[in-house]
């Protein structure tokens, strides 16, 4: 008798386990088409594969004009273009007229960022030391003003980040690759390359100058 059932519980175990090799097989084989396959894949929640929504240009019928999209109401910025500090996010102060002076603190890591970003966006056509003799200038690009000029020393810095901002003459805008603390950071450079192309004794620390010669 113990012979029969042990007999039996063994085989149940065989059959059991030739099952689940089965159904393993049958799964894995259903998951894996074997081949390229234009149908779309089986969703069986589609909430977050067809949102409700309007395409560009689309008609909607709710409005009495039909189009879907719709001109954004009186006072709408766009998400952060909100302009709290205009001499920070433009340049110039309320009456237009261009900020003296960077409208933050001058500090080594905002020099040394300005030196990164500068050498990125602006030194292929200004020069590593702003003198406007760029790479691209010795391969036929209009060549930019020095920085070093008396014109240029002289102006203020909101206009140098306006012109990074918008671009003037040949040279294009950079607003959209460049943030706005960066265009400052990249002023503060700017203006320590200039300082640095005429310097005088007292720009020198007193303990380094007997190291000039």
């Amino acid at each position: 008798m113990k012979q029969v059932f042990g007999q039996r519980s063994r085989t149940w175990r065989t059959i059991t386990r030739r099952l689940g090799v089965g159904a393993a097989i049958v799964l894995l084989a259903v998951g894996c088409q074997g081949r390229p396959s234009e149908k779309p894949p089986i969703h069986l929640e589609r909430n977050m594969f067809d949102q409700e929504k309007y395409k560009p240009y689309a008609t909607n019928p709710l409005f009495e004009d039909n189009a879907a999209m719709r001109t954004p109401p009186a006072g709408t910025v766009a998400r952060g273009s909100m302009i709290l500090d205009s001499a920070y996010m433009t340049g110039f102060l309320s009456d237009s007229t261009p900020v003296a002076h960077i409208p933050m603190p001058i500090t080594m890591p905002l020099l040394q960022r300005g030196q990164e970003r500068f050498n990125i966006y602006c030194s292929p056509c200004h020069g590593r030391v702003g003198d406007g003799k760029g790479i691209v200038v010795t391969r036929g690009y209009v060549p930019p003003p020095t920085y070093h000029s008396d014109l240029l020393r002289d102006v203020p810095d909101g206009h140098i980040f306006d012109v990074i901002t918008h671009g003037i003459r040949n040279m294009p805008s950079y607003q959209h690759q460049i943030p706005v603390g960066d265009r400052w950071a990249i002023v503060a450079y700017v203006r320590a390359l200039q300082r640095s192309e005429n310097a005088t004794a007292e720009d020198i620390p007193a303990e380094k100058r007997s190291q000039v010669k």
